[in-house]
């Protein structure tokens, strides 16, 4: 059974390397594999991970299996106007409809208890994450250009109503 806990540091190295083929699966077909690689490798490095796991404002999760490797990943930050960016939630492609990508939106939506609604951005072509996201009540709010700092892919903005108790 996997275990959903908060992130740690021994964490950063497995987390670095789910990020880099999520999104190496995911982004490739859309924006090409050298940029995917390129920003995937910068957002993505081990230390920058690590420096966030120091930030208050930023709380993440793994998905631990029973061997101690690491199944998926979310993060959520706060921003200056206290709403919630749920940053990134990814699965390692084994667990793909075994609901562990609904365990960890519900980790983050638990911690964030109170807060009156979630927002996410998602690269128009990902429509794995799109229909996921729309299942799980987010409605999108805003298109924008240019998501992530790569020219003509547009991203949608995604907004979900949280409960208040």
């Amino acid at each position: 059974m996997v275990q959903i806990r908060a992130m740690t540091g021994k964490d950063v190295a497995a987390v670095s390397r789910l990020l880099g083929e999520s999104w190496r699966r995911t982004y490739s077909p859309i924006m090409g594999p050298e940029t995917t690689a390129q920003l995937s490798d910068d957002k993505h490095a081990p230390e920058r991970l690590a420096a966030e796991l120091l930030d208050d404002n930023k709380m993440s999760f793994v998905a631990e299996r029973p061997d101690g490797s690491i199944a998926g990943y979310a993060m959520a930050a706060m921003d200056d106007r206290g709403d919630v960016l749920l940053d990134r939630l990814h699965i390692d492609k084994t667990e793909f409809g075994s609901g562990l990508a609904t365990d960890l939106l519900h980790a983050v939506l638990a911690a964030h208890a109170g807060i009156p609604s979630i927002a996410l951005e998602v690269i128009e072509g990902n429509d794995r994450a799109i229909a996921f996201y729309r299942k799980h009540g987010f409605e999108v709010v805003e298109h924008r250009p240019a998501a992530h700092g790569v020219g003509g892919h547009a991203s949608l903005i995604m907004r979900r109503l949280l409960s208040r108790a």
